[in-house]
């Protein structure tokens, strides 16, 4: 099911997988390069409505209106809370969260539109080679419990690189992979990283 929602920065496009008998929401935002396609965010469209949460991928409304570049973060803020408020469901929790630049959107603003917790896919720490260009205090500071999947790999920045958590925050490691949770043909044995990916969000998730 699609629905189009409209916002302050335009129409954004929101895909709902339903649960049968849901006991919680997932709303996900995508990434600056990419859209709701990316294989991350179609993994956990598939994998979490048979376990009992509802997922609704968001595409930002950038990319509904065909551009190849997204606009600045403060745009991607002002669109985020019509898509959050159309994609609740009454009486349920609603995590939110997102890949990449769409994990930044949810850091910085669940707290204020009352989500139960931010999921952050491959969230960008820095720019590729500029380490002193961190981001997070927009991780540090999202107030709500908060689960960070991050690539071994990933150029934005590896689990190595991130600053001590506080105790609402957990962070795992998909090994080997990269911002993309790709892994390198040598390091196959080490598993499928969307499974990884899969298997960590549903264990934070409530049950």
């Amino acid at each position: 099911m699609q629905r189009i929602v409209t916002t302050p920065a335009g129409d954004a496009r929101l895909h709902w997988f339903r649960a049968g008998a849901p006991r919680a929401v997932l709303v996900l935002g995508h990434g600056a390069g990419g859209g709701v396609e990316a294989p991350d965010l179609q993994a956990l469209a598939a994998a979490l409505p048979p376990l009992g949460v509802t997922v609704v991928l968001a595409e930002q409304p950038w990319r509904v209106a065909g551009r190849r570049l997204a606009p600045a973060p403060a745009t991607l803020d002002a669109g985020w809370p019509a898509q959050v408020a159309a994609a609740r469901q009454e009486g349920l929790p609603l995590y939110a969260g997102g890949r990449s630049a769409g994990a930044r959107v949810a850091c910085r603003t669940s707290a204020a539109l009352g989500a139960a917790g931010v999921l952050a896919l491959a969230f960008p720490l820095h720019p590729p080679g500029r380490p002193e260009k961190s981001r997070a205090a927009e991780l540090l500071g999202t107030g709500l419990p908060t689960l960070v999947v991050q690539g071994g790999a990933d150029t934005f920045g590896t689990p190595g690189e991130f600053p001590e958590l506080p105790d609402t925050h957990r962070l795992v490691e998909v090994p080997h992979a990269s911002h993309p949770f790709q892994v390198p043909r040598r390091a196959a044995a080490a598993g499928d990283p969307l499974r990884t990916v899969t298997e960590a969000v549903a264990a934070w998730l409530p049950s």
